[in-house]
């Protein structure tokens, strides 16, 4: 397992840099490298890693334990896994840097995003050849029909929660003898909505959700990977105000081929022959995704050699240039000879040690040089 970039340099402040540097230095880095905004690969990665190291940096005491420590020192400390958060969730963490630059608003610190939903799509070779177009079947919580989504029986409305003043959180102050903290929590009242329903949708008890089924058609395009995913926007649940909704992300994998493995856009498959085929040459078809094609076996083929089908193979994802076909060929020795043939067979065999081909005649030779020295070292002394 790699080990962990050091979180000073993931955002590229000196060690002892002041908490604003480091606010400052992390707003630059979800900027720079939101995936949104930069495509290149690696990209979502660094925007996780730089919220990683702010989540440790920002926070004194963790701080603390990883300036003496290292990342051994934060086994244990409650920590966020951003590795497996979509983009939103990641700035839901620390909605209080970015809502004035996204929307932040209504006297709220949070940013108001909706929910990313994942699913997975299996798909064969066939469909990473050409591409393929799923209908997909799957449930979300979505608007309650009956209330449209606000929480209230029909012909009642809102009100504004008294306890935090429409505001959805709320500051808790705790004291430890001369010491006094405070932070902003979420109020338990309306638990972050910011308004209370007069009389709660029967359907949906006050939520305003409800699971509902959902049929969407998805493209896959050509030449994907498995693992890789199609985000589709807008397909996710909605944020707690309605007022956005999250992606849904179709995660693709590649169901087993009997006749193929795939190496990148490449397509590597086994085909046997027989041993009359590899001596005297043989023109044989060989399975590809497109249909047979055909192959031309030279005289003497050796087990294991390997042939190449030019552009046989898969569609890059990016290029839609097609990789190649490898297929190796095995010689499959019968278990079982009919008389004719055992016949035949050894009247072969008797004439390989009279008719060596030259380029064996040396090995074989060697052999019984080396044979004949061996047993006059093993022969035993008078």
């Amino acid at each position: 397992m790699a080990e962990k970039r050091d979180y000073y340099d993931v955002l590229g402040v000196a060690r002892d840099a002041a908490p604003e540097d480091i606010k400052r230095a992390y707003r630059q880095a979800a900027l720079k490298y939101h995936p949104d905004r930069n495509k290149e690969a690696g990209a979502e990665d660094k925007f996780k890693a730089s919220a990683e190291a702010y989540e440790i940096l920002s926070d004194p005491e963790k701080r603390a334990r990883y300036d003496r420590y290292g990342h051994n020192g934060l086994k244990g400390v409650s920590m966020h896994d951003f590795s497996g958060m979509g983009v939103d969730d990641v700035f839901s963490v620390f909605g209080d840097l970015f809502a004035d630059m996204f929307g932040g608003g209504g006297g709220r610190s949070r940013v108001d995003r909706g929910i990313d939903i994942q699913t997975v799509i299996e798909i064969d070779l066939q469909g990473v050849l050409t591409g393929v177009e799923k209908t997909l079947r799957f449930e979300r919580q979505d608007f309650c029909q009956r209330c449209g989504g606000q929480g209230c029986e029909p012909g009642t409305q809102r009100r504004t929660c008294a306890t935090c003043g429409g505001y959805g959180q709320v500051e808790r102050q705790t004291s430890l003898g001369f010491f006094m903290t405070r932070a902003v929590v979420e109020c338990p009242q309306c638990h972050g909505r910011g308004w209370l329903a007069e009389r709660a949708c029967k359907d949906c008890r006050g939520s305003g959700r409800a699971a509902r089924e959902r049929l969407i058609e998805v493209k896959i395009p050509a030449g994907i990977h498995d693992g890789q995913s199609v985000r589709i926007r807008g397909e996710g649940e909605p944020s707690p105000s309605g007022t956005h909704r999250g992606d849904l992300r179709c995660v693709v994998r590649v169901q087993e081929n009997e006749f193929f493995q795939r190496d990148g856009d490449h397509l590597v498959c086994i085909v046997p022959l027989s041993f009359t085929q590899a001596a005297l040459g043989a023109q044989i078809e060989v399975p590809t995704l497109g249909g047979s094609s055909p192959l031309r076996i030279p005289s003497g083929t050796q087990h294991g050699r390997v042939f190449e089908l030019t552009g046989k193979g898969l569609p890059n994802l990016r290029s839609g240039r097609r990789g190649h076909q490898v297929v190796q060929v095995v010689i499959e020795i019968p278990k079982r000879l009919s008389r004719p043939q055992e016949d035949l067979l050894r009247k072969f065999a008797a004439t390989e040690d009279r008719e060596v081909l030259p380029e064996s005649k040396g090995f074989l030779d060697r052999v019984k040089e080396y044979l004949t020295r061996t047993g006059e070292q093993s022969e035993p002394r008078p």
